[in-house]
């Protein structure tokens, strides 16, 4: 996600600066653009590592934010008006990055303005797709029912970005282990064994000369090939923040055998069930796409689900769009035909997301179950191989002494 400086008119006539934070440009100026502002210009804030610091300090994490819906959730169902509902949460905080935006929240609304205007102005905060939830609910005179259902898409969200987590996490660390080891065996055991050979001055085996050269060009540009990694670490990200660079990254990640079906089901289980969440909220399809597909977190997605999207407008059924682009397996189409066919598309669309949840953690269960194995079967040949080249003139000195 990338933070945009975005110049507004508002429709009362009042010009806004605003920052909002989106994956892309093009997606957050239509969004806006739907919510009747008229966008004069939409501008990327350059060097943003300076701003982590103040953004990180005011933004909210999931935690936080489904705490504070349960708690906003009893409140309101019990018939307090919002202005009490804040007050009464604000009296349970006493510091914190969610008291300081509620704080001004409660202004807002004390001067007139809805709860979901108050919560606009604190993107940072509170999620585009949130305030518009709470927009809809606001309309439609059920704030409690979009409330319960943005708090299950919290949980639902939460946990499987954990079961992922926990996933990647135990190979993750493998990984990191035996590369710190083979280093450490590389830049300082094996040097002491070659020192000792060549003080010895024997004729050393051509799998040892191997590992003592490399090991001596390692050790020569040890710093410097960490300057250049360091350096191309860098000159990547700054291609992949690019537009050209996230597109075909993205595009990229798609196409990696294995890892590509993660991404998209991974992708696609959240777009579903978000899709599911806003169109439970009252919001008409079209305005649900187009609020859902940030959530793809995939620009190549995300410019083919603008494809369908036009489809639809266009006359054309979600199910049929979204078989031209390809974005959903077999199986979740047909149980999408189904959703719009019988009028349950709410339905079937947690229902594609709970499949497509099912399939990815079957899938990362299988990965992680051949992963570890490799690790430590890789781990073990490299590690061998460095033992064996430095006990090989050790073995033909004995066996020179023997004969």
């Amino acid at each position: 996600m990338a933070l945009y400086s975005c110049k507004l008119g508002a429709s009362d006539g009042k010009i806004l600066i605003r920052d909002y934070e989106a994956a892309d440009s093009g997606v957050l100026r239509k969004n806006l653009e739907d919510q009747g502002f008229f966008v004069f210009e939409v501008k990327k804030k350059p060097f943003q590592f300076l701003f982590d610091k103040g953004l990180k300090r005011r933004k909210i994490d999931n935690r936080a934010l489904l705490t504070f819906n349960q708690e906003m959730l009893v409140l309101i169902k019990a018939g307090m008006p919002v202005m009490q509902v804040l007050d009464a949460i604000l009296e349970r905080h006493d510091s914190g990055a969610l008291y300081d935006v509620l704080v001004q929240v409660r202004e807002d609304v004390k001067a007139g303005a809805a709860l979901s205007v108050a919560m606009e102005k604190h993107g940072r905060a509170f999620p585009y797709l949130y305030v518009a939830s709470i927009r809809a609910g606001e309309r439609t005179g059920d704030l409690p029912q979009t409330i319960r259902r943005y708090i299950e898409y919290l949980k639902r969200v939460g946990t499987l970005r954990k079961k992922i987590v926990a996933a990647i996490f135990y190979p993750a660390i493998l990984v990191v282990f035996a590369l710190i080891a083979i280093t450490l065996l590389l830049v300082y055991v094996v040097p002491t064994f070659s020192q000792v050979y060549t003080d010895s001055g024997s004729q050393l085996p051509a799998l040892t000369q191997f590992l003592i050269s490399f090991t001596t060009l390692l050790r020569r540009f040890f710093v410097l090939g960490i300057i250049v990694g360091i350096g191309l670490v860098a000159a990547f990200r700054s291609w992949k923040n690019t537009e050209a660079g996230r597109y075909a990254f993205d595009r990229f990640k798609l196409t990696v055998p294995v890892a590509g079906d993660v991404f998209t089901k991974y992708s696609v289980a959240g777009f579903t069930r978000t899709l599911a969440t806003v169109l439970g909220s009252g919001i008409p399809i079209i305005e649900s796409l187009r609020m859902s597909i940030g959530t793809l977190n995939n620009v190549f997605m995300e410019k083919r689900l603008f494809e369908a999207v036009r489809f639809i407008e266009e006359g054309g059924r979600l199910s049929v769009a979204l078989e031209r682009i390809n974005l959903m397996p077999p199986l979740a189409l047909r149980m999408l035909g189904v959703g719009e066919t019988t009028g349950a598309l709410e339905d079937m669309l947690i229902d594609i997301s709970n499949y497509l949840e099912d399939e990815l953690e079957e899938r990362m269960h299988l990965l992680t179950t051949a992963i570890e194995p490799a690790i430590m079967l890789v781990m073990g040949v490299v590690i061998g191989v460095i033992i064996i080249a430095m006990y090989l003139p050790i073995f033909k000195i004995a066996g020179t002494v023997g004969g």
